[in-house]
């Protein structure tokens, strides 16, 4: 990440770490849990606390709500009228970070994988009921944030709405990308993945952007559309991660999990449209891995067959070109400097 961004990535960290501390303290408990009987102890906190804690120190590049910040910036200078002043836009940090790691830990009980970062996933840890309750409680912990924000009701209602409405979007794109994976004969149209993904994946950029912007003056049409280019942004990235788990896999995981997984990614739908006599193939290889695990021959049996075609190229290509084309609709430099640097270096070509 770009050393310009250290000092706005240090007050990010030390906004997470006061939303969610490490144990449960007198003030931080009421601002979330309001009174409570007096049986209830720290202690009890640990099982909501620790599961999403531990995933948050585990790092990640911060990127959303690095984006959150530059786009309250934009915002403020075009509009000079913010609703929130420099300070205060960070106390919104768990807006983006908290939804971000609760869906990192309902998408690994979903998928069914065991590493996360480098680390056994949080239902491996903890277990799957603690997991779902901890991740779970972590979406509604999120908008708290904004109860300490000093602006009008007005004000805070149209954050909540904001928050919720992209909440609900993530969902449906969830609900697409499993319906895919559990069934390994139903191959999505593109159109159709590009619109799980901008769901599933944009809509945390989007969310970013739309609640910087707003933050820094912008109104709802204007912040819908700067979510709107975020949300491609996304799109590209996730793209680059699907071909990244196919060629050198994604840090912390295993090559190819994605085959294990059943996921539908973009070199594979470019795949069976180009050759859709390796529909029956490809299926049959993510039956088997799914069974026989990471380890099975399954999995470069069909990453083989995805390298026929060259769609895994093919499928970067439209990533990268995603990022860059959208990048360039943002008006400040940084944003644009903020997603070209988050792209690996061998993705990049002249």
């Amino acid at each position: 990440m770009n050393s310009k961004f250290t000092g706005i990535l240090e007050n990010i960290e030390k906004s997470l770490e006061e939303a969610l501390p490490k144990n449960a303290n007198c003030q931080w408990a009421e601002d979330s849990f309001g009174k409570l009987p007096q049986a209830v102890k720290d202690s009890h906190f640990e099982n909501l606390i620790s599961p999403n804690k531990n995933l948050i120190d585990l790092g990640g590049k911060r990127w959303r709500p690095l984006l959150m910040i530059l786009c309250y910036q934009l915002a403020k200078r075009k509009t000079n009228k913010a609703v929130l002043s420099e300070d205060e836009i960070y106390t919104l940090t768990p807006l983006v970070e908290f939804v971000h790691t609760a869906s990192l830990i309902h998408d690994d009980i979903e998928d069914g994988a065991d590493l996360r970062r480098g680390k056994p996933a949080a239902h491996i840890t903890y277990g799957t009921d603690t997991a779902i309750n901890a991740a779970s409680w972590l979406y509604f912990e999120a908008p708290v944030c904004i109860n300490k924000c000093s602006i009008s009701a007005e004000a805070k209602l149209n954050f909540y709405q904001t928050y919720t409405q992209e909440l609900r979007r993530l969902h449906l794109g969830q609900a697409m990308d499993i319906y895919w994976h559990r069934n390994p004969s139903v191959f999505p149209e593109e159109a159709e993945y590009l619109a799980m993904v901008k769901n599933k994946t944009g809509r945390l950029a989007s969310l970013a952007a739309k609640i910087g912007g707003i933050a820094g003056g912008l109104s709802n049409e204007e912040a819908e559309k700067l979510g709107g280019i975020a949300a491609n942004i996304g799109i590209g990235f996730q793209i680059i991660d699907d071909v990244i788990n196919l060629t050198s896999g994604n840090v912390g995981k295993k090559r190819g999990d994605d085959i294990v997984e059943g996921k539908k990614s973009l070199p594979v739908i470019m795949h069976i449209n180009e050759a859709p006599e390796d529909k029956a193939a490809i299926a049959d290889c993510m039956k088997r891995a799914a069974a026989q695990g990471i380890e099975s021959p399954a999995v470069e049996e069909c990453i083989k067959i995805l390298e026929k075609k060259g769609c895994i190229d093919k499928a970067a290509e439209k990533g990268i070109k995603l990022i860059k084309e959208n990048s360039e609709l943002m008006e400040a430099e940084e944003i644009k400097d903020l997603f070209i640097s988050m792209v690996p270096a061998a993705f990049l070509k002249d």
